[in-house]
């Protein structure tokens, strides 16, 4: 079947719905499924498990920590990724941490989903944000699939999580469609996928941007060997298998949507050059620093990561 990263998102959320009474989900439209991945969920489980809510994300928030902590396992759809920004005190300050300062006596499984975080054509500066480094800087489980079978498997994952899951599923990964001739599964959260195999230089790439890599690595096949290397979760990483792709290769790029001061491409810059094998300075390809994509899309593209940069990058880093 050919499966879209729309609908694997709306598959997940409805196997788990299905699986399991006490997962319900909560957000703004999701009755009509103006996303897309709620689609059909509210005439299929109720109103009872489907709610939609007011145009209140702190107080959809505070009512989904509430049941989490109660016993069920709510999934909240932020429309826009910088809705984020008005509950991050309660998803890190309270939910993240509950589990932490009781002793493990209570958890709050709390599942954000993201459905087109990033860039969206004109949606501009206050809807363009990709803050998922935010998160895994605090230290909370933080996934950002890149296809549609990874959608599937690391959402199912986070909903069946124990602790506070932030699932972003970038605007660009959504008309992505892949053909599927096996049965879907959870996908392990912390597990890294090698989508293409290489020997000298290893490209790390988030999101929507492995698509961008595997590209890139396919044009300069008869140049350089390029190992695309999709982390998937960005919160816990999986550093062993970065570590085992560094051993073949030496070489490091990393291209990451989201602005080049202490964002995820920084912080694996850092730690393969701390702790891993290097034979060449490392690059990474980002936004600039502090950057608020414009209205004009000329202008979004241009503070964009983009291919010519990663083409750049990866010639350096062989020379």
């Amino acid at each position: 079947m050919r499966l879209s990263y729309t609908k694997a998102l709306n598959r997940a959320l409805a196997d788990e719905l299905a699986a399991d009474p006490a997962v319900c989900v909560f957000g703004e439209d999701i009755g009509a499924g103006m996303a897309g991945p709620t689609l059909g969920l509210l005439d299929r489980f109720g109103p009872g498990r489907i709610v939609d809510t007011p145009l209140s994300e702190q107080a959809f928030t505070a009512m989904a920590i509430g049941a989490a902590l109660a016993g069920r396992r709510p999934v909240l759809e932020f429309q826009i990724p910088s809705l984020l920004f008005l509950v991050f005190e309660q998803l890190v300050n309270q939910a993240h941490k509950f589990s932490l300062m009781t002793g493990g006596q209570a958890g709050v499984p709390l599942t954000c989903l993201v459905p087109g975080s990033g860039s969206r054509d004109g949606w501009a500066g206050q809807h363009s944000d990709h803050p998922y480094s935010l998160f895994a800087h605090a230290g909370v489980k933080t996934v950002v699939p890149a296809t549609p079978t990874d959608a599937y498997g690391l959402l199912r994952s986070a909903v069946r999580d124990p602790d506070p899951v932030i699932v972003f599923a970038p605007a660009a990964a959504l008309p992505v469609r892949e053909t599927v001739t096996w049965e879907l599964a959870p996908v392990p959260l912390g597990s890294a996928r090698v989508h293409r195999s290489g020997t000298d230089v290893t490209l790390v790439a988030v999101g929507h941007l492995v698509h961008d890599a595997l590209a890139v690595a396919e044009e300069l096949s008869d140049e350089i060997s390029v190992e695309v290397f999709d982390p998937r979760t960005l919160y816990p990483f999986d550093w062993a298998a970065l570590a085992a792709s560094l051993e073949r290769t030496g070489r490091l790029v990393v291209v990451d949507d989201s602005n080049r001061s202490c964002g995820i491409g920084a912080e694996v810059l850092a730690t393969a050059a701390e702790e891993m094998r290097l034979t060449a300075p490392p690059r990474r390809v980002t936004r600039p620093d502090g950057a608020v994509l414009p209205f004009a899309p000329a202008l979004d593209r241009a503070l964009q990561p983009g291919r010519e940069q990663l083409r750049h990058a990866l010639r350096a880093v062989v020379k």
